[in-house]
């Protein structure tokens, strides 16, 4: 056999070669399951419904910044010398005469402005937290749905969409609060605990605390993706695969918040990242917890248990 002709059918045999080691590995349960997942995902448009959601996500923080405002605007009203520390530290902190005193003229407009600010501020959080809601909902549905369209038997009325879309949010809120006090009492208390019973000296133990403080904040997680892939399809989910895919986002989401945790500090250093890295960060942040949300809903949906 000629030269070309042994390098081609070594070729060929190499190719054919890859080609069943692929579709073998494709032939496993948890690969195939993972592939039908990115199809769905891709399929419906996850990449662009995670887009919306960070969009809505980051237009919700406005209204919570005024009803934030109005907050210390009645703390200030009601504590003077808190009032006068702060805006001297105003004036000595800031070189600028004329951004000092405007700083100072924001804080007694929002003193004096503090009821309508808050009051506008909770309507209008209010609002756009269940436009939020409703968003991530259809987000939710369209990966979790049998077919791609929605049906109009599915279309709900104005009031009673809005209706459930208030208790979702309620839910959510009350869940993600929750999360949040969990974590916070996990990672801070591991350094009292070691204190009070004074077992610094011990090299083991704070690995030990670490991973503790890590599965109640994974735990923590598990009971608010736990709400959204219960409470948002319009079907309900097998029950194994709900539970499964709910353990995936929770340790997704643990993922995202130590890279997180990781990259935001070295992203401030720079110029550039001072000014904007809290924006970016937000945005980022925002961004990969709808994919992470997503891609768990077509996992869900696209279990074995489902077919």
């Amino acid at each position: 056999m000629p030269e070309s002709g042994r390098k081609n059918f070594s070729m060929k045999s190499v190719i054919a070669t890859t080609a069943k080691i692929i579709d073998r590995i494709k032939a496993y349960p948890s690969v195939a399951h993972l592939i039908r997942a990115t199809e769905r995902f891709n399929d419906r448009m996850g990449s662009q419904f995670g887009a919306a959601i960070t969009y809505f996500s980051f237009l919700s923080l406005i209204p919570i910044l005024m009803v934030s405002f109005a907050a210390a605007g009645f703390v200030l009203a009601s504590n003077p010398e808190l009032l006068a520390e702060l805006i001297n530290k105003i004036v000595t902190s800031v070189s600028d005469p004329s951004l000092a005193n405007t700083l100072e003229n924001t804080v007694n407009t929002a003193i004096r402005q503090r009821t309508t600010v808050g009051i506008s501020g909770l309507l209008v959080a209010l609002y756009s937290g269940i436009s939020w809601m409703g968003n991530l909902r259809e987000a939710v549905r369209a990966q979790t749905r049998d077919v791609w369209e929605r049906n109009p038997e599915d279309k709900e009325k104005v009031y009673f969409r809005y209706t459930k879309d208030f208790i979702s949010l309620t839910g959510l809120v009350t869940a993600l609060i929750l999360t949040i006090t969990l974590t916070s009492i996990a990672g801070s208390a591991q350094q009292s605990i070691v204190n009070i019973l004074g077992l610094g000296d011990i090299a083991w133990l704070r690995p030990a605390l670490t991973i503790i403080a890590m599965s109640i904040s994974i735990a923590a997680n598990y009971l608010m993706f736990l709400w959204i892939f219960w409470m948002l399809p319009k079907q309900r989910p097998n029950t194994q695969a709900l539970l499964k895919g709910t353990l995936l986002a929770a340790i997704g989401f643990e993922v995202i918040k130590f890279i997180m945790t990781i990259t935001l500090p070295q992203l401030a250093r720079s110029p550039s990242g001072a000014a904007f890295g809290s924006i970016i960060g937000l945005l980022a942040f925002f961004y990969f917890f709808a994919r992470l949300t997503l891609f768990c809903a077509a996992w869900i949906a696209t279990a074995k248990e489902n077919k």
